[in-house]
């Protein structure tokens, strides 16, 4: 009877695999979550920014043409601590300090009690302006240069039968989460509380840190329930929660700041567009002999987090596929448009769509369908990449190919096509997980789990910004500590409370974090002796179990020469399309993606299908219809009206099946999600494109390109 008791608790915790209700779920349907723009305080002062108008120039003066009673106003001279924004490099002020470098760059700071006073402040400035640079090709300033070689590029060319050249680029992308970004700054005890809509605590923690001079201990940030980040709120909270701190510090007073979706769309950093030149050198029956690749990245006016988004771009940009020969290199420049920044896929998405459009145009010049030419050049286990990283044998890129093929009939499909206005195309990609090379040595991430009266508390920084954090992480500690799940505790992300896990980014929450608990949750079933979590309280009290992240044995990365392990482990995909196309509007209306994805053990299947289609939906948008226009360094079309993303009636059905190969240095085998399917919708929609004889090769796709690659095809 014991062991029947025993076998029937281990069924009933072991959720994972599951698609057990969600965290947040029941507070979010019912309106009982609170977001920054809920959040109301005694003494609340409202806060905005006064901005630059040109994309660059000197201040030469600023006229406040109103009544300022009631106002509090900041500028640059306020600023207790650093004037700037900490991230990799210390070159963005928090506020301009007598020049600016971009349209929208904050100058002033302005709150008052009454937030409709805001609307009718009038501030002029006069300028001295320079001559800007819009063009990246144009750009005397690099950001960041780097160079990845393998083998011998000039042998790897004698030895190929044909050369394949071509030129792809990639505009801005628009986050366009639900929820624009807002803070709440409370002052107090001689420091700073900031709540915020934000994914990473601790980047904010320390940039208020060095912007106002405080010791770590004055400052706490509290992650409030956050519709949705894709990225844009790694960075740029930093910014903003600096903004609100430097108002509530001066008067004394909360200061909430939130921007409108206009505010949001001009001010805020974007998807860096790219130039991605290809050199390819090929046997007539299809093998790679050489790849040469060039990428130029555009920056925006500051480093932000340009330097690691080169650096993974850069590691993708081979697509996944095997070459003895190869050289990659790249730079990202500076322009005088509004900083980019994070986005979903972080450098990839860009890198990718150029590589496997140009295998489609490798496949066509050769004879050869685009299953035949991936499939004779894809990773295979024991493969090595660019760095000389070896592919583990739970490397899966035929894998997901041939279930992608077989699952849509993709040649019996093509056939059947010809002569419609409907196509085909595919798109096979790959995405690293976790921190590039020793960053998550650097993170040093931390993550704790705490005995309660009935089971356990979480105590992360990792961040529920709708992807379902919260839930997942639940589940693991669930399962491993053999808890009910309902037992497990998640509270709000808090710097004073949590340790710090390392930011939400980089598909790396579920895998890492997550793996971090695991070991917590198991080290903590030990010492609870088979008694339960409320047994051993009675008996002992609070037990507190902290695990610091340790890299997997055998991984090696030099960061001067890019060599190495890049990443502890690879999550793999194929997508397949089908399009129609109007041949005489250029419209394109996707109509089904397959997509099929090796993302390591599923946590939780529905979830992880949600990340895999909204991701894919994503893409959908960058690889059709989401045009940045920039006129002069300004977002000309910052409003929804003309920035047009795929609606439910514009996104097409989408098919996820998953091939699971556990990794072993992730939570339950789990690898990274998150970004994945960003890479390949884009190529996948465009290789259709091409089977139709539009030879479209760059996005968004929009109709006056698609129409433009037809009358040249």
């Amino acid at each position: 009877m014991k062991g029947a008791r025993k076998a029937h608790a281990t069924r009933a915790t072991a959720v994972v695999g599951h698609p057990v209700r969600r965290k947040d779920g029941l507070d979010k349907v019912t309106g009982a979550a609170r977001y920054i723009d809920d959040l109301v305080l005694p003494g609340l002062l409202y806060g905005t920014t006064i901005r630059s108008t040109i994309s660059r120039g000197e201040i030469a003066s600023v006229h406040l043409d109103f009544d300022t009673t009631g106002f509090t106003i900041v500028s640059a001279r306020d600023i207790p601590g650093k004037n700037v924004v900490s991230l990799i490099e210390a070159d963005q002020p928090s506020l301009a300090d007598g020049r600016v470098e971009h349209v929208g760059e904050a100058i002033l700071l302005l709150a008052h009690a009454d937030k409709e006073r805001l609307l009718d402040v009038r501030v002029s400035i006069d300028y001295r302006p320079a001559a800007p640079v819009v063009e990246p090709e144009l750009s005397p300033t690099t950001f960041k240069e780097i160079t990845i070689a393998k083998g011998d590029l000039g042998r790897g060319f004698a030895e190929a039968d044909l050369v394949v050249e071509g030129e792809y680029r990639t505009g801005h992308q628009e986050h366009l989460y639900i929820e624009t970004n807002g803070v709440l700054a409370v002052p107090g005890d001689g420091g700073i509380t900031v709540h915020g809509s934000l994914q990473c605590p601790y980047y904010v923690h320390r940039a208020l840190c060095e912007l106002l001079s405080l010791p770590e201990r004055k400052v706490r940030v509290i992650q409030t329930e956050t519709g949705g980040g894709f990225g844009g709120k790694e960075d740029y909270p930093s910014v903003l929660a600096g903004h609100a701190a430097l108002l509530a510090l001066k008067s004394g007073r909360p200061v909430k700041m939130v921007y409108d979706r206009a505010e949001d769309m001009l001010a805020t950093t974007k998807r860096h567009p790219a130039i991605v030149r290809h050199r390819t050198g090929v046997t007539r029956d299809g093998h790679l002999t050489a790849i040469d690749i060039e990428v130029l990245l555009d920056g925006g006016a500051y480093v932000t987090l340009s330097p690691v988004v080169l650096s993974r771009g850069l590691l993708h940009a081979t697509g996944p596929y095997r070459c003895d020969h190869v050289r990659v290199h790249g730079r990202v420049v500076k322009t005088n448009t509004p900083p980019n920044g994070a986005f979903r896929g972080f450098g990839a998405p860009q890198t990718q769509f150029a590589a496997e459009v140009h295998m489609d145009r490798i496949g066509e010049q050769l004879g050869l369908d685009p299953i035949q030419v991936r499939e004779r050049n894809a990773l295979r286990p024991g493969d090595t990449m660019a760095t000389g990283q070896r592919i583990e044998a739970n490397g899966g890129a035929l894998r997901v190919l041939r279930e992608a093929a077989r699952r849509t009939r993709f040649r019996q499909r093509r056939r059947a096509l010809r002569g419609t206005d409907r196509g085909l195309g595919v798109a096979l990609f790959f995405h690293g997980a976790g921190f590039t090379g020793s960053g998550e040595v650097k993170l040093r991430s931390k993550a704790t789990l705490e005995l309660t009266r009935r089971g356990v508390r979480v105590g992360v920084t990792a961040t529920e910004i709708g992807q379902g954090a919260r839930t997942v992480l639940a589940q693991i500690v669930a399962t491993a500590l053999g808890i009910p799940y309902e037992h497990v505790e998640m509270p709000p992300a808090d710097t004073s409370l949590a340790p710090d896990s390392g930011p939400t980014v980089a598909s790396r929450t579920t895998m890492i974090v997550g793996r971090l608990l695991e070991l917590a949750a198991r080290d903590l079933k030990r010492r609870l002796r088979g008694r339960t979590p409320a047994e051993s309280w009675r008996a002992h009290g609070p037990i507190s179990v902290t695990k610091e992240y340790t890299p997997p044995p055998g991984l090696t990365w030099d960061e001067e020469q890019y060599v190495g392990d890049a990443y502890g482990t690879w999550a793999w995909a194929c997508d397949v399309a089908e399009v129609e196309l109007d041949r005489d509007t250029g419209i394109v209306r996707p109509l089904r993606i397959t997509s099929v994805a090796d993302i390591g053990r599923v946590i939780h299947p529905v979830m992880a299908r949600g990340q895999m289609e909204g991701g894919t939906a994503q893409a959908v948008g960058y690889a059709l219809t989401e045009e940045v226009v920039m006129r002069d360094g300004r977002m000309a079309n910052a409003q929804l009206t003309n920035y047009l993303i795929p609606t439910t009636a514009d996104t097409p059905e989408i098919d996820v099946v998953f091939v699971e190969r556990p990794y072993r240095n992730g939570a339950f085998g789990a690898k990274g999600v998150g970004e994945l399917p960003m890479d390949g919708g884009a190529p996948a929609i465009v290789n259709a494109l091409r089977s139709l004889g539009a030879d479209v090769r760059a996005v968004p796709a929009t109709p006056e390109r698609v129409l433009d690659a037809l009358s040249k095809g």
